[in-house]
């Protein structure tokens, strides 16, 4: 590993890509850290402890939230811009005629309207959580005041999305998702932290760091076996012949991939999750509907992890439906003269790559189920507050594995050996 390291420094235009991520996700780190002007951050800490749903928040983060800092919506408004636009692209047909035949140009504007529905919804998203939970100073309470928060916070989110973009432009790996994993390394190291000074204060044990060392390594191997782990589906091309030379009669495959919806069916089950929330802390946090819901659907609630579950399920198939399509991998592969050992061409290869993606969608559904669970069994079964979320290893595995071969590709493209090889 440290002759893989050497290797990335000696090369000029690598190094100064792995340099600039460093460099931004510094500065992001360190804009994190400025406090939002009219929060009463005590109120907001004191809330997160009674209701999960901003400890999720918190968790993505980086405990911008729980600090109130202008990064305190962080990138999940982003996040969520992206998901409704992908549903919209499908639902209204002038955004999928854009999408599919405006080409460059076409994929330009929709990113441009994305990154305005992000600022919207930073804003919205900022003034209701800080409404809703009377963390307002009372020298803010009045419209500008309420403006003034949203403004605010709705820039450090445009900000986040502006280094995001420049990481993936000009550094390694894809920025949007290098920002979470950042804030999601925070927080564990954060959590590990806090249990190791407990121990100190007599206010946690040696058995809650090792339950949470653990099971934060049990997962960690888990994720990244199964994130790794792809089905491969042989194709044979037959051999032609174009004026004096022979093409084709190589054998090759497709991979797909275990866990090909990735995370996002976790992220679409704990945004409609936490949306209920969000709506009913508008209207007050002593309201009946937001005191039904904090009891009755919190993260340690069997009602909560059932749907959730079922959520991630659908999702989950949702997700494949729209980016996975067996006709067009059928008739590519066709038309290139191959075909699937032991399967004819045409219907039955639709057949059997529809079979075989819905088999891995429900192996993906099943186990992103089962990890969405497994940290909140673990703080109703142990008494232990786990720092991190299944979503938060699933998104740090990925990221890291997605940026180690980014830097390996770079490296195998100069003739030097990678981490992996």
């Amino acid at each position: 590993m440290w002759d893989t390291l050497r290797n990335v420094w000696r090369v000029p235009e690598l190094r100064k890509k792995v340099l600039y991520t460093f460099f931004m996700l510094l500065i992001f780190r360190l804009v994190s850290v400025i406090p939002a002007p009219g929060v009463d951050v005590a109120t907001v800490q004191s809330a997160m402890g009674q209701y999960d749903m901003l400890g999720l928040v918190n968790m993505m983060t980086g405990n911008a939230f729980g600090q109130m800092t202008i990064m305190a919506m962080g990138i999940s408004p982003y996040i969520n811009a992206s998901i409704i636009m992908q549903l919209l692209t499908i639902a209204i047909p002038a955004l999928e005629r854009l999408q599919k035949d405006g080409g460059e140009e076409g994929k330009k504007k929709i990113n441009r309207i994305t990154r305005y529905v992000t600022v919207g919804l930073a804003a919205l998203q900022a003034i209701g959580i800080i409404a809703g939970l009377g963390a307002i100073k009372s020298s803010y309470k009045n419209v500008f005041g309420y403006l003034t928060i949203g403004i605010v916070m709705a820039g450090g989110t445009a900000l986040a999305m502006w280094i995001g973009e420049r990481i993936t432009k000009n550094g390694i790996g894809n920025g949007i998702s290098l920002l979470i994993f950042a804030g999601i390394i925070s927080n564990l190291f954060n959590g590990i932290l806090k249990t190791v000074i407990g121990i100190f204060n007599s206010t946690a044990t040696v058995g809650n760091l090792v339950v949470i060392l653990l099971t934060t390594l049990i997962i960690l191997v888990v994720v990244t076996y199964v994130d790794m782990a792809e089905r491969r589906i042989p194709v044979q091309y037959a051999k032609r012949v174009v004026g004096r030379k022979m093409y084709g009669g190589q054998s090759t495959h497709i991979p797909l991939k275990l866990l090909s919806v990735g995370v996002l069916p976790l992220i679409f089950a704990y945004s409609f999750m936490s949306f209920p929330g969000t709506i009913f802390a508008m209207f007050g946090t002593n309201s009946g509907a937001y005191k039904w819901w904090s009891a009755n659907m919190n993260q340690t609630s069997p009602w909560y992890m059932i749907v959730c579950a079922l959520l991630i399920v659908a999702f989950s198939y949702f997700y494949t439906s729209i980016t996975f399509n067996p006709q067009d991998i059928a008739k590519n592969i066709q038309q290139q003269g191959g075909h699937i050992p032991g399967i004819r061409t045409g219907s039955k290869t639709v057949e059997f790559l529809s079979r075989t993606s819905n088999r891995l969608t429900l192996f993906a559904a099943i186990f992103l189920a089962i990890l969405s669970t497994v940290p909140s069994l673990l703080t109703v079964w142990q008494k232990v507050q786990i720092p991190f979320g299944a979503s938060s290893i699933l998104i740090a595995v990925s990221v890291a594995i997605e940026t180690v071969r980014q830097v390996e590709s770079q490296l195998v493209m100069r003739n030097y050996k990678g981490f992996l090889g």
